[in-house]
């Protein structure tokens, strides 16, 4: 049950959180939440309105999400009180083996964010279609609409939007036809209005003709051609015989909550595994918020986690991913084991369990109560910033997410799915299995640092969605090639609690300003079980903002 209380003189003016009891939505753009909010409004259920903005979303941020991009959604059914999942992301190019990969990308461990065999299947338009088709009640062609006219009509770039577009136009004009995303060549500025009659043409497609709209016809013809042309082998095939997957959730119970997350080949079980670790430790250590102790559990928990995902996490169709044994209480006791309260780590290794950015996130609860916490992405900002002619969109680059030696579980095989970044979370009360929150940190690896972080910060200090999010954040380097010993952290926080972090041996970097991007932009719901009243929080280092009524 939600404690309800008053403001206090202390609290963050970033901005109030939203308060409604029908519906609400928190995205990314104003203009993205403003469908969302429009699609409730006509009738429109959870999953309908998540597409909608999704859509949207690729017009008014595709420096970070588009239709040549993944997807991944959990979806929370009031009726039944149950999660379910879908992974909607692509795979490697049948014809792509790891030799010809190694042999063309030279002394790398991972294949290049700009190199064309970064580019796998994009899965985004299938899970759009399936999640509608599964869960949704209106038709494509409807919930695409709003962002087909405002991608014909033109929009005003927003100031984050325009910085990112800004600092990643170099990714589209490395390759021909740069023209569909930028003006004169260059990327808009803000509040300078940007049209994009390709994507929406593109979106019509979609609308009229579903999946056989983007993975069979013309649409397919020029991503295939626009890959061929760059030396890359994504096939005709490879497209056509894509498909989407409903999943169950992973979950993990924390403080009396089931925190729910999307199975590998998602990072999902990241944040899963550093709560276990949590869980473990005494419970002064998590007491005071922001102090050097409390962080140095957090760094530490994750520190660890992300040795194990980084090994662990792959596609489960095609390599066996122990999630039971990783997740069991027994593994969470021997892990903790390794953390040392006055003393920064040096080096953790993966444990063994068995015995032998830049993406959008955006959360929808419907005057149902149903729920979607969904994730769309490009990857690396434009992803590959590959635009196959005349489309509007650009190609993702997911694939440099596959390891390049082989015995590894996330070794890059012809058709298999790479380790995937982009998580949605929810949370649901474990005694009745109401929902608590839907929520989402975007931001390639700090995704399930940020799901930690605002999750405890709800949870152990009562904060709101718009306090949780508000509230300083840290980052450890996971991506391959990182220095995982590097702790970022926003230049908000504390002197003291930055001072104490170096005296236990970690090397800290104080970030500012737009290199706060770093951290994530992340949006949450949470739901009264009582009232049923809905409080939203949308990320002030971001553009977006809830609505609800």
């Amino acid at each position: 049950m939600t404690t309800h209380r008053y403001a206090t003189q202390t609290r963050s003016f970033t901005r109030s959180p939203v308060y409604g009891t029908h519906g609400m939505v928190a995205t990314n753009q104003p203009l993205a939440s403003e469908i969302g909010y429009r699609i409730l409004r006509e009738g429109g259920n959870a999953v309908d309105a998540a597409i909608a903005i999704a859509a949207a979303l690729n017009v008014t941020e595709p420096c970070s999400t588009g239709i040549g991009g993944d997807c991944f959604l959990l979806y929370y059914n009031a009726e039944t009180r149950q999660v379910a999942g879908l992974n909607g992301s692509g795979r490697c190019a049948k014809a792509l083996t790891l030799e010809r990969a190694m042999a063309d990308c030279p002394n790398a461990t991972s294949i290049p964010l700009g190199h064309v065999h970064s580019i796998t299947v994009p899965g985004a338009v299938a899970g759009w279609v399936d999640a509608v088709k599964a869960w949704g009640t209106m038709s494509m062609q409807d919930i695409l609409q709003p962002a087909i006219e405002l991608a014909r009509e033109g929009f005003p770039v927003a100031p984050v939007t325009s910085y990112l577009w800004e600092t990643a136009a170099f990714q589209l004009t490395r390759w021909p036809h740069p023209e569909d995303l930028l003006i004169d060549g260059r990327a808009p500025r803000t509040g300078e209005i940007f049209r994009n009659p390709n994507l929406a043409a593109s979106l019509e497609a979609i609308g009229l003709y579903g999946k056989a709209g983007f993975y069979e016809g013309p649409i397919a013809n020029d991503i295939v051609a626009a890959v061929a042309a760059q030396g890359g082998l994504l096939s005709l095939e490879d497209l056509a015989t894509h498909a989407s997957s409903f999943v169950q959730p992973i979950k993990t119970t924390f403080d009396g909550i089931d925190v729910y997350e999307i199975p590998p080949n998602g990072q999902g079980i990241t944040a899963l595994l550093a709560l276990n670790l949590l869980s473990q430790l005494p419970p002064e250590v998590l007491k005071s918020h922001q102090s050097p102790e409390y962080l140095h559990a957090l760094i530490e928990t994750l520190r660890l986690a992300f040795q194990d995902a980084r090994w662990y996490v792959c596609d489960p169709e095609v390599e066996h991913v122990p999630v039971d044994e990783l997740l069991g209480a027994a593994y969470a006791k021997a892990r903790v084991e390794l953390i040392s309260p006055d003393k920064a780590m040096v080096d953790p290794k993966r444990g063994s369990p068995i015995l032998s950015s830049d993406t959008v996130s955006f959360q929808v609860v419907d005057v149902y109560g149903n729920a979607v916490s969904m994730v769309n992405s490009n990857y690396a900002k434009f992803g590959s910033g590959l635009i196959p002619e005349g489309r509007g969109f650009s190609l993702q680059n997911r694939g440099s997410n596959f390891i390049l030696e082989d015995g590894h579980p996330n070794a890059l095989a012809p058709g298999k799915r790479p380790y995937h970044t982009i998580i949605p979370a929810m949370s649901l009360f474990a005694d009745s299995q109401l929902l608590h929150s839907t929520f989402t940190v975007m931001g390639g690896f700090m995704q399930p640092q940020g799901h930690v972080q605002v999750l405890l910060n709800m949870l152990r200090f009562g904060m709101d969605p718009q306090e949780a999010l508000d509230a300083p954040r840290f980052c450890i380097g996971a991506a391959e090639g990182e220095n995982a010993s590097v702790v970022s952290v926003e230049d908000t926080m504390p002197t003291a609690t930055i001072d104490g972090l170096r005296a236990k041996g970690h090397t800290i970097q104080v970030l500012s300003n737009m290199e706060r991007g770093l951290f994530g932009r992340g949006q949450i719901i949470t739901r009264d079980p009582t009232s049923g009243v809905l409080c939203a929080g949308s990320d002030g280092r971001g553009d977006g903002v809830p609505m609800g009524w």
